[in-house]
């Protein structure tokens, strides 16, 4: 199983677009500031967007292709599945 996944700073905020096969792992290293980067830097924190894949390779295309997107597509994509932009790593960790 491998998960491409949108994480936002806030509302409308600055976006972030990755995948990865741990969704649980990796969103608490961003949540953790574990390594320094991007997401550290702009607080891009909260999960509002996740797709399953069955290959880490296909999440890894679907990640390439919405990051050349126009940000008013990436923001329709976010709220088609969470309207309220609900944080949903608390979903994931139960």
């Amino acid at each position: 199983m491998a998960y491409f996944y949108i994480l936002a700073s806030q509302r409308n905020g600055t976006l972030y677009c990755g995948s990865t096969a741990d969704l649980s792992r990796r969103i608490f290293e961003h949540k953790t500031f574990v390594r320094p980067g991007f997401t550290s830097g702009y607080g891009v924190t909260h999960l509002v967007y996740y797709e399953t894949y069955d290959g880490l390779m296909d999440a890894r295309f679907r990640e390439y292709k919405v990051k050349k997107w126009r940000r008013t597509w990436k923001l329709k994509l976010i709220e088609s599945m969470n309207p309220r932009w609900d944080d949903l790593y608390y979903n994931l960790a139960g």
